[in-house]
């Protein structure tokens, strides 16, 4: 098996196929893509009717004064049940694991429960494929390798699960810096033409759409919190938790001020974005400023092999056929 994958033939083979299937996806995906714009932005309208919901059943629960409310079964009961039972909760999550989950985009209670079940869950189903493989399938390995690979893969499965939220958290958080300042600008534009700051925000998340289609979802989450909760304080520390930016958070606080003293908003407002748009400004200079470092070891170990052949090729082969002719 060995000799097989190691001949040349076989490896070109390979390259040959990975080649003509990369070709055949890169041409597919533009025609397989869908509106994800449009499908997040349902989502959303779904999540602000659910916010608009509970807010009425919670204030005609208070006009109840105490009495009996009739408790609806949630769609994920049984997962929940099953992660209580084992207090799955207090062994492998806290308070940084709920954040991050926020920040990746998972609100709510079920996601947090379809992580913590996953990462109970993942070790035990890789172990199981990893042993079924390792001792049915392959009698070549020994016994203390064996228990060693499927003791790492089950700790990969541990991890996956915390790595795919890190990632996601990641590049959401990303997006939503990148097209902050944008929707700063526009927000100061609304604002200058008289819009209230709902209005401002219901606007600028369908303009920003395109751009960042996290930051459109915040916007339109906190534009329902902001008409149906009774602090609309709340509303904006909201959208600081649940972006998790610095940036975002500074904005949050001079509304809150504006609000509470009366300020301009529009002043703020073009204070913050110049400040933003400095700032990504600054980014994109570091990192071009990292970039030649970052280069010099693909260029020795790609480049310059290469020069060197294309350079010296030539009189290695007329220095062989001089020695030739002369033997």
């Amino acid at each position: 098996m060995l000799d097989l994958i190691l001949k040349p033939e076989f490896m070109l083979a390979v390259l040959t196929a990975l080649a003509v299937f990369a070709a055949i996806i890169s041409f597919a995906l533009p025609m397989l893509a869908t509106d994800k714009l449009g499908n997040r932005m349902k989502s959303v309208a779904l999540e602000r009717d659910q916010i608009r919901a509970r807010e009425r059943a919670r204030l005609a629960a208070e006009k109840k004064d105490g009495g009996n409310v009739r408790v609806r079964r949630e769609p994920g009961a049984v997962l929940k049940n099953v992660v209580e039972k084992l207090n799955l909760r207090t062994a492998l999550a806290d308070e940084k694991t709920e954040e991050a989950l926020i920040h990746a985009g998972y609100r709510g209670q079920k996601p947090l429960f379809i992580f913590l079940a996953l990462r109970f869950g993942l070790p035990f189903l890789f172990m199981g494929g990893a042993a079924i493989y390792l001792y049915l399938g392959d009698n070549t390995v020994e016994p203390l390798q064996r228990l060693l690979y499927t003791a790492c893969i089950g700790f990969a499965g541990f991890y996956i699960p915390l790595m795919v939220v890190r990632n996601r958290m990641k590049a959401r958080q990303l997006s939503i810096t990148q097209a902050w300042p944008d929707a700063l600008d526009l927000c100061l534009i609304c604002v200058e033409s008289g819009m209230a700051i709902e209005a401002a925000f219901r606007k600028v998340s369908t303009e920003i759409g395109p751009q960042s289609i996290a930051l459109a979802e915040e916007l339109v989450i906190t534009t329902a919190e902001l008409s149906y909760l009774q602090d609309r304080r709340m509303a904006y520390e909201n959208l600081a938790k649940r972006t998790g930016l610095e940036a975002v958070k500074n904005v949050v606080l001079s509304l809150i001020q504006a609000e509470k003293y009366g300020t301009p908003l529009a002043q703020a407002l073009r204070v913050l974005s110049q400040e933003n748009r400095d700032q990504r400004m600054s980014r994109a200079e570091q990192k071009a400023a990292s970039l030649p470092p970052k280069l010099t070891v693909p260029m020795m170990i790609c480049f310059l092999p290469v020069l060197f052949c294309v350079i010296l090729g030539p009189a290695v082969i007329r220095s062989m056929e001089t020695l030739s002719n002369v033997n």
